[in-house]
């Protein structure tokens, strides 16, 4: 059986000050640091996944679309993984990423960990350069790309908007 790369919205949520979201798994041992992502349902844009996912993450609906990128990106689960998925009938192998940059316009009690299913167990704002560093080791790359593409991103839109900012 062939299998096939599981469609996912990919979010990197960016603050006034430029830090990006990151979340630790509430399902994995120690610290494996991620954006929130989750799977596009069918009939649905890329992008409504992107703010769905925020959302049923995170409970934040306060944030807005900056930026997306044209392409996915996609990575491979290492074996242990699709072995595992394999085990509850699903045949991905990898998953293929939309990404979106997204602006925080909210606060800080606006995210609420303790959702309907909760994948989180805490969640911080780190630098941009930085994140990636976090990521578990087969997510790294697109971590990158994505992290290096949106970044300039995040720069522009603060240099234009500073003076609304609070």
């Amino acid at each position: 059986m062939i299998g096939t790369y599981r469609n996912c919205a990919g979010i990197i949520l960016f603050n006034d000050e430029g830090k990006v979201l990151m979340c630790t798994r509430r399902d994995k041992s120690g610290n494996q640091w991620q954006f929130p992502q989750g799977g596009i349902e069918k009939g649905e844009r890329p992008s409504q996944a992107a703010l769905r996912e925020l959302k049923e993450e995170t409970s934040i609906t306060s944030a807005k679309i900056i930026f997306s990128m044209p392409h996915p990106l996609i990575y491979n689960f290492p074996p242990y993984i699709r072995e595992s998925l394999l085990a509850k009938g699903r045949t991905n192998i990898g998953q293929k990423m939309y990404w979106f940059l997204l602006h925080f316009e909210g606060d800080n009690s606006e995210i609420n960990l303790e959702t309907n299913e909760p994948e989180f167990r805490t969640f911080e704002w780190a630098n941009i350069s930085e994140a990636p560093k976090r990521i578990i080791y087969f997510k790294r790359a697109v971590y990158m790309k994505a992290c290096k593409t949106f970044e300039p991103h995040i720069k522009s839109f603060l240099e234009k908007h500073k003076p609304h900012l609070n």
